[in-house]
């Protein structure tokens, strides 16, 4: 997206190659599509008008058909704008504020078409999963990079990308960002309690972003790249509390207050997102980029032991996230071997 870059150009000098690496493909990437989604209706206008100039109809009817196309041509501009982050179509909501439930975009009852398999985690199911596998919905801005961090963990099953949060009935990729449904970007982990804890699906969760900037991650700004997470129990939720406040005490004042979301709504639905985005960054001619903003600042150890985490600190000294970039690993998974004598 533009503002993507747009915000780039402007970042503190300070910023790390790697963060900058991180973030320099946007416009390349997840935009692209967007212009080729409107260009067709923008030549459509405008070849609308030429012809009616060049016509021998009435001053009247002609005047009538430039207004017309006028007005077409503004709300096209207004909706490409949104989604490139540079305004909000008529009716809709600017870019951080959140819809209302009655303003939503109603959506579709026919299911998003995604490829069932793992592109990484061979011979797993993203859509299914084995009778004793968990779930949890977790949302750090930007979902590629999140996906590949949670996909690499020992004893996740399986992980996709999605929409939750929202109100829009199996939204587009193109709906989301127009932040007209309330959704926001976000990761289903599938995953074995025998093996790894869902105290350390949370460590990962709150190291792998920042979880205290709002309606935006890094260089992506929006409702749609909000934080949070969506969890299917009790037990997840009272243990996702005492992470946030634990983590909230690690960072301490300098950064701010966590403000993700957790709502202790266990039911809300969770939509497939595009086929091309499912582990995307393990997809030929992918282009490395992720906005989300890792803070450098590890989950408390005594907070991990006393939550029954699985995966020590010194794993997460070598496996966790870096600062600023959540993509500078490998693809392939960490054997669960080798983080278990990290």
């Amino acid at each position: 997206k533009r503002s993507k870059s747009h915000h780039l150009e402007r970042a503190p000098s300070r910023a790390s190659k790697s963060t900058r690496f991180c973030n320099m493909q946007s416009s390349l990437t997840r935009s692209s599509f967007i212009s080729r989604q409107f260009q067709s209706s923008f030549c459509a206008s405008s070849k609308r008008q030429s012809t009616n100039k060049s016509s021998s109809s009435s001053s009247s009817r002609k005047s009538s058909f430039v207004t017309k196309a006028g007005a077409d041509e503004d709300e096209l501009m207004q909706k490409l704008m949104a989604m490139i982050g540079g305004g909000a179509p008529v009716g809709r909501p600017t870019k951080g504020q959140m819809v209302a439930k009655e303003n939503a975009i109603k959506g579709r009852d026919s299911e998003m078409r995604v490829t069932e398999e793992h592109y990484v985690l061979k011979g797993n199911s993203i859509k299914s999963f084995p009778s004793n596998m968990k779930t949890c919905v977790f949302a750090t801005g930007c979902f590629w990079g999140t996906e590949k961090m949670f996909w690499r963990l020992p004893g996740v099953y399986s992980t996709s990308v999605g929409y939750v949060g929202g109100y829009t009935k199996n939204p587009t990729y193109e709906e989301v960002c127009s932040g007209a449904t309330g959704h926001t970007e976000a990761v289903q982990v599938a995953y074995d309690p025998t093996v790894i804890s869902f105290a350390d699906l949370l460590a990962m969760y709150f190291t792998n972003h920042d979880p205290t900037q709002g309606m935006r991650q890094g260089n992506d700004a929006g409702t749609q790249y909000r934080s949070g997470v969506y969890c299917k129990d009790k037990e997840q939720y009272e243990m996702t509390l005492s992470a946030k406040k634990a983590y909230q005490e690690a960072l301490g004042s300098s950064r701010g207050e966590i403000m993700s979301e957790i709502p202790d709504d266990f039911t809300l639905p969770y939509y497939f997102a595009e086929d091309y985005h499912q582990q995307y960054l393990a997809k030929p001619g992918s282009r490395p980029y992720c906005s989300a903003q890792p803070t450098g600042t590890p989950m408390p150890e005594s907070w991990l032991k006393e939550n029954g985490a699985k995966l020590s600190g010194s794993f997460w000294k070598t496996y966790g996230p870096r600062p600023g970039c959540t993509i500078g690993v490998p693809n392939d998974p960490i054997p669960l071997e080798t983080a278990m004598s990290a």
